[in-house]
C-alpha cells in the first residue's frame, strides 16, 4: 500500500521521518529543508503542482496530525483534494512520538476545517497511538510501538466522500 502523507513540514517533518522509517506503509519521498524550500520558493502553484503529483497515485491520504496541522494551508488543500478525488482519507495523531527529544500537545481536528463539505468530519475516522505513562506524561517509545504495531491498518480504514 502507498499513500500520501499530508503534515505540517516545519513541525513535524521529524515525527513523519520516524514514521517513513518504520517501513510499514510505503509514501511518498520526503523532502529535505532545502529541496522543500526550493519548491516553495517558486510559489503556491509549485506546491500545489508537486502535491497533485506525487498523491495522484497514491491509494490513500494519511493526514498526520500534530500540534498545528488543522491551521495549514496546504494540508487542507490535501484534505480538499483527496476529498474531490474520492481517495481513502483517515488522521493519525502523531504528537506522542518524539521530534529532537521532545512530545507536543494534540492538534485540533483539521477534517472540520474544511468548509462547504457538512458531515466530513463525523465520517474520517481518527487514530490515536499516545499512550500516556504512569505519571501522567506521554510515553513517545510505547507510542511508537503503538503506532508501529497498527499502521497498516490504521491506513486502510480511510472514509471516502459518497456519491452525492
Amino acid at each position: 500500500m502507498a499513500v500520501f502523507y499530508s503534515f505540517h513540514y516545519k513541525q513535524d517533518v521529524h515525527r513523519v521521518q520516524l514514521i517513513k522509517n518504520m517501513g510499514i506503509v510505503d509514501g511518498q519521498r520526503l523532502l529535505n529543508s532545502q529541496e522543500w524550500e526550493s519548491v516553495r520558493a517558486r510559489g503556491p502553484s509549485a506546491i500545489a503542482s508537486w502535491i497533485d503529483e506525487h498523491m495522484k497515485y497514491k491509494s490513500a491520504v494519511v493526514v498526520l496530525i500534530g500540534r498545528h496541522t488543522a491551521s495549514r494551508p496546504w494540508v487542507l488543500y490535501e484534505i480538499e483534494k483527496a476529498w474531490q478525488a474520492k481517495k481513502p482519507l483517515l488522521g493519525i495523531r502523531i504528537h506522542g512520538l518524539s521530534s529532537l527529544g521532545h512530545t507536543d500537545s494534540a492538534g485540533a481536528d483539521p477534517f472540520t476545517q474544511i468548509s462547504g463539505h457538512e458531515g466530513i468530519n463525523p465520517g474520517v475516522p481518527i487514530f490515536d497511538p499516545t499512550v500516556i505513562a504512569w505519571n501522567g506524561s506521554i510515553d513517545s517509545q510505547a507510542t511508537y510501538r503503538n503506532l508501529a504495531a497498527n499502521l497498516r491498518f490504521w491506513s486502510e480504514q480511510g472514509w471516502i466522500r459518497p456519491n452525492w
